[in-house]
């Protein structure tokens, strides 16, 4: 048997580090908990939680990921708000934004905000983690990783 010469706990924390440090923003905590669910896995990390924009503010400041998923209507301060505030401070760090179908004006107006991709509610878990890896690609490659 070959024995790992990292060691397990040592692994673990690379594969730790190499994941995507995501922050999760919805008012709703069933969207929240449907989307913990579609990003477990080695992949990705979600390092924390929010249930409006003020929070998320707070969240981001805080943890700095690497990639927030963003509503964009919330209550206290809309996603298109928090995402100008979490931007100013944080530039590298990349939002993706949530809406619903009817919002196609709130998503021109979220990616005027900064946010570099969104997908539309209902969703598929593939597209949301397709956008979520798009992003944290684009932060990736403007990071000159």
């Amino acid at each position: 048997m070959l024995e790992n010469p990292l060691g397990t706990e040592s692994q673990t924390t690379i594969i730790r580090d190499m994941a995507i440090k995501l922050v999760i923003v919805d008012d709703a905590p069933f969207i929240r908990e449907v989307l913990r669910h579609i990003f477990v896995g080695p992949e990705f990390q979600v390092i924390g939680e929010a249930r409006d924009g003020q929070e998320a503010v707070e969240i981001c400041q805080r943890l700095r990921p690497q990639v927030v998923l963003m509503d964009i209507v919330m209550p206290r301060m809309s996603g298109i708000e928090a995402t100008m505030e979490i931007l100013k401070e944080l530039p590298e760090t990349r939002v993706v934004a949530c809406s619903t179908v009817d919002q196609n004006s709130m998503v021109l107006r979220a990616l005027d905000a900064g946010c570099c991709n969104y997908v539309i509610k209902p969703f598929k878990a593939e597209d949301v983690l397709s956008a979520v890896r798009a992003a944290a690609r684009l932060g990736s490659k403007e990071a000159g990783v």
